[in-house]
Formats: structure tokens, sequence, C-alpha cells
């Protein structure tokens, strides 16, 4: 089957590889129909990911069709459409009975998938403890309705659902890539008063713009201003930071309000600095994101019910034998894209 793949620091490659069997009884394999490229598989590509594998298939968002199961999985069965969890859970360690799945002490918890073990960038995947791993499709979703599921659209859910979003909020949400915009969607089903966008590319203002007329948009240098304009007690009640830039962590905090929430949802590619000093008295709470993709079911509920549609952010469509070409238009940001969707068998 073809399969994409880590080869080395700096070099991925379509490679031929044998399909993948059941290692475990708690296995399942899928049949890829529809996958998709994160940021974060070129952090593996660029070497920010230590712990990636070296000849591993990489890629972590994906839909498909059950082909086979082993004798200990219950939830799904061959021919199910079914969204893949990108966090691999034993679903029994103390960490995933608490939720804090993205913590699972299971030797592959936690992103393994498209990292130290074989991803989705190809025509089939093996997914270990299937039984956590996999939710079913509704019939009346589509592939593309459910294809970021179990990843960026998580990480959204997760972040919203950690930052104590209520009614009277002014939310800032710093970044409007992929995860971003995910995020923004999970924040809009909490309905806070306000929400604040800051963005700097243009085309990703143009989208926001186009299909959320509702949020008001920022750029980074006028954010501190707009946001002290547009809230009622000196900085935004909530600030969830999605962008990972620089300069965004200390955006972020500088534009909270005194006893706000600051939900840290970015990877950052260098360290951070907290200058409590400067930060003296504002009395911050800072969380940390994260997939903890434990809400999986709960999103597909509200997809179906057309309260989540992430369909817009397919901006760009490849067959898997063009996946080299889907990389390069999303790596280099090429003709507006903001998300790919590479179609398997």
């Amino acid at each position: 089957m073809l399969a994409y793949t880590y080869i080395e620091h700096g070099r991925f490659g379509l490679l031929d590889k044998p399909k993948p069997e059941l290692k475990d009884s708690r296995d399942a394999i899928v049949r890829v129909t529809l996958g998709s490229i994160c940021t974060s598989d070129l952090h593996i590509k660029h070497g920010s990911v230590p712990r990636a594998v070296p000849g591993i298939t990489v890629g972590h968002e994906m839909v498909g069709v059950v082909e086979q199961v082993g004798s200990r999985v219950t939830s799904v069965k061959p021919g199910d459409r079914v969204t893949v969890n990108v966090e691999t859970f034993c679903g029994e360690c103390f960490f995933c009975q608490h939720g804090y799945v993205n913590n699972c002490t299971d030797v592959n918890g936690g992103w393994a998938l498209g990292c130290r073990i074989d991803g989705g960038q190809a025509e089939y995947v093996r997914v270990p403890y299937a039984d956590r791993g996999l939710n079913r499709i509704p019939d009346s979703v589509s592939d593309e309705q459910a294809l970021f599921v179990g990843d960026v659209l998580a990480t959204g859910f997760w972040a919203a659902r950690i930052s104590e979003i209520s009614g009277d909020d002014t939310v800032l949400v710093i970044g409007a890539g992929p995860t971003g915009i995910c995020t923004l969607l999970c924040v809009m089903l909490k309905k806070p008063k306000r929400i604040i966008v800051c963005e700097k590319s243009s085309e990703r203002i143009r989208f926001i713009r186009e299909h959320y007329p509702d949020v008001l948009v920022t750029e980074p240098e006028e954010c501190k201003e707009f946001v002290l304009r547009n809230s009622a007690h000196g900085g935004a009640d909530v600030v969830l930071e999605v962008a990972g830039a620089g300069d965004t962590f200390r955006l972020a905090w500088e534009c909270a309000r005194p006893n706000a929430v600051v939900t840290v949802v970015a990877l950052y590619d260098n360290p951070q600095i907290l200058p409590l000093p400067d930060m003296y008295g504002k009395n911050l709470t800072f969380k940390t994101g994260g997939v903890d993709g434990c809400d999986c079911a709960e999103i597909l509920r509200l997809i179906e019910a057309g309260k989540i549609d992430t369909t817009p952010l397919i901006t760009h469509r490849f067959p898997l034998t063009k996946i080299e070409e889907a990389y390069r238009v999303f790596e280099n940001r090429l003709d507006g894209v903001i998300k790919v969707a590479i179609a398997g068998k």
C-alpha cells in the first residue's frame, strides 16, 4: 500500500509498504477514505518532535471504514464509517479515568499515531485501543464534515471547555489558522457576549469576516488597544492563544484583564518567558490545552445537529498519489490554503 513516510530529518517520501495487520485483540484496521495534513506533521518533518520515529507513516487526521477488528473490540465492526482519534488511550489508567487522555500512561498513550507508530497518510492504518480511538460517524454526516473531529476540532473543543467561558465574557482568540478557527467554532458554542479574533494574515482575516461576520477581527499591532476598546473590565475575560508565534504568548496575557483565564492551545518552537514582576497583581489563571480527545462522540452529535461545520476550512483537495504537492501547498500557505483533504481508497 502507499504510505507517506518520515524518512529522515527534513524529508518525507511516498513509499510502498505492507498493509498493516492486527497486533493486539483490541486493534482495528481502518481503510482510510479521507485524511489531512496538520502543522504537527510539519513539526515532525523539521525535527521539532524528537520522539517521532524515522520510518513511521505520518498523519493523524483521518476518517475511514473499518476493515477488520480484534476479538476484544465491541464498539465498531467491519463496514462502519469512523473517525480516528489522534490520541491513543487505554481508558483505564488514572488520567484516562479523569478525562485526561492526552496523559495516558500506556506505552503508546498520548500522541502515537503518525508520530511513534504508523499513522494515516496511507491506504490503511492500524488503530490500537479501537474501542477508545474510533467513533462511528452518523449516516447523515459526510467524511468531510467529520474529518477534523479527532484532532484540531477536539483540540478546540477541549480548549473552550477548560476556559470557563460565560455569557457575559469578552473572549479573545489569538490566531486564525486551522486550530484557531476550530477553537473559534467551539467558543461560539458557549455564546459569550463578544468574540475577538487576532490574526495577521489578510487572507485569513477575509475568511473570518466572510464566514463569521459577528466576530470582531483585529491585527497583532492593534490588538491590545482594540481589546481595551471592546471590553468592559480592562481586557478580555478569557484569552485563548492558538497562534504559537514568537510574541503571541506575551500578547495573550497582556490582553487579559486582571483575574482572567489564559488558555494556551498553541505549540511553540522555543521556550516562552513568564515575566512575573511585570504581571504582579493581574492574578491570571493559565491553562494549557493540548488534545484531550475524550469528546469526539459529543462533537459528532453537534456536527449532526448542524451546530459545528468545519467544511469551509477545506480549501484544497488531493489524491494520496499527489500528497507531496499537498504538502508543498500547505507548508508554504499557497493559494489561500487553510486545510487540505487527501482522498484515500
